[in-house]
């Protein structure tokens, strides 16, 4: 395992400090927030002095009943190649829902959930892997998630399934120990019995962030310090194995660079204090640890489908990822489209979590659509909340700010003349070709949308 030593979540906001930060070997950019015919000359300058750039997938949805889209995989390829990665990383989540499996229309959660941990969600799941890794020219390594909610039913614990994901196809893990804790507190679960399962061997690197609780739930947000049980969870970790890599995750609410670095630097004296207290014990408890759950003769989940690759039929003749996408399909409807909670499922936890969602949503739109907030003012977050539940997301972000957009016209809002004439104008450029192309097609389409929002 190529070792990559301590580094930071690369971020436009923070790009020139991270140049000057002392100590950062290696840095990790989303890549769907990466062109790789433009990549951000930050970037271009880190890997001109030798530091390593990892992109770090957010959309690809490998724990979804769909297998990976082509073109999706083809982008992460092409990030990849562009950046000279030695690997590259994604979730272990589903993102979407619904479509021809489903015979549904299509949703966007526009954000991670977690796949159920049972075998036919693991089945499906090794083959997407399967088919991501034959696509990607370097080693993927993909990521456990945190969570608000459990899925009723699972046969796995956490450990069982990274342990058998990891053995069923080869695939590196990227462990994430802020997740551990959010998972501890939001479904009961124990770090420690998750590294005694999991392949630690597998291990590509480590990421690190902090969050915040509020009612009994834990908001892995990204935007706040590390907090001392994530450090202890990671010393549990270290005092296992090295981990090849660990990374600072702060996606925003950034501090100044001083106090990012004081994070890594707790970082990494947390994983030194860690090997150097394992020294000489090593060996202490290596049998215990052998034994585990992903290593027994016939661990559960680690059975093959009925057709050999994983995703056969079996129960009332439908396949794993028919099963799959009916379940997802159910909660995620439920989630953005206020259909019934499905069975089994904590009705409460769920109102959270689709409160979560629809909070995540009207931030995006506003990051990817800063002109809206202007447009609107204050008004903004609560026309938008509104607006989100009763309309999904069926696109990407930019399709949804489009969509809110159009929307608030079609009601003749807002009421002020002034902010309606922006608010069209804004929809009218970003609707159509950008800049706005005088080919007679092209002026007949953006004709015809402003014919459409005059009646």
């Amino acid at each position: 395992m190529e070792r990559l030593g301590t580094g930071i979540g690369w971020r436009p906001e923070i790009a020139d400090a991270v140049e000057r930060m002392p100590g950062i070997d290696w840095v990790e950019t989303v890549a769907e927030n990466v062109c790789p015919g433009h990549l951000p000359e930050s970037l271009v300058r880190l890997r001109e002095r030798g530091v390593t750039v990892v992109p770090h997938g957010v959309s690809l949805g490998l724990g979804g009943a769909d297998r990976p889209d082509e073109a999706r995989l083809a982008a992460l390829a092409e990030c990849t190649g562009a950046l000279g990665s030695p690997l590259v990383t994604e979730h272990i989540a589903f993102v979407r829902a619904g479509g021809p499996l489903t015979v549904s229309r299509a949703l966007e959660a526009g954000h991670l959930l977690p796949v159920p941990r049972t075998r036919d969600a693991l089945d499906v799941l090794c083959e997407n892997v399967r088919i991501a890794q034959d696509a990607l020219p370097v080693p993927l390594a993909v990521e456990n998630i945190a969570a608000l909610i459990s899925w009723p039913g699972e046969e796995m614990t956490e450990g069982q399934f990274l342990y058998d994901l990891a053995d069923r196809t080869g695939v590196r893990l990227l462990i994430d120990v802020a997740n551990l804790h959010t998972n501890h507190v939001n479904r009961g679960e124990d770090p420690a019995r998750a590294l005694d399962e999991l392949p630690v061997e597998a291990i590509a690197y480590v990421h690190v962030a902090g969050g915040f609780e509020r009612d009994g739930v834990w908001h892995d947000s990204h935007a706040h310090p590390v907090p001392q049980p994530v450090l202890d969870i990671l010393a549990d970790l270290a005092s296992r194995a090295t981990p090849p890599g660990l990374l600072l995750e702060r996606d925003e609410n950034f501090p100044e660079p001083g106090e990012l670095e004081r994070e890594l630097s707790a970082i990494r004296l947390t994983v030194e204090k860690a090997r150097a207290g394992s020294v000489g014990l090593a060996g202490a408890d290596e049998s215990a640890r052998d034994t585990g759950p992903g290593k027994s003769v016939a661990g559960p989940g680690s059975g093959r489908g009925d057709d050999g690759d994983g995703v056969g039929g079996g129960r009332g003749g439908a396949s794993a990822r028919e099963r799959l996408a009916l379940a997802q399909a159910a909660l995620l409807s439920c989630l953005v489209a206020g259909t019934p909670v499905p069975e089994g499922f904590d009705r409460v936890r769920l109102g959270v979590q689709a409160r979560a969602l629809a909070a995540k949503r009207a931030g995006v739109v506003a990051k990817v659509a800063p002109e809206l907030p202007v447009i609107l003012g204050e008004a903004f977050r609560q026309v938008f909340l509104d607006y989100a539940q009763r309309r999904p997301m069926t696109g990407g972000y930019r399709r949804d700010a489009l969509d809110f957009a159009e929307h608030l016209l079609r009601a003749g809002l807002p009421e002020d003349a002034g902010a309606r004439r922006r608010l069209h104008d804004w929809w009218l450029e970003r609707s159509g070709p950008t800049p706005p192309s005088r080919h007679p097609a092209a002026r007949l389409a953006r004709a015809t949308r402003r014919a459409l929002l005059r009646h």
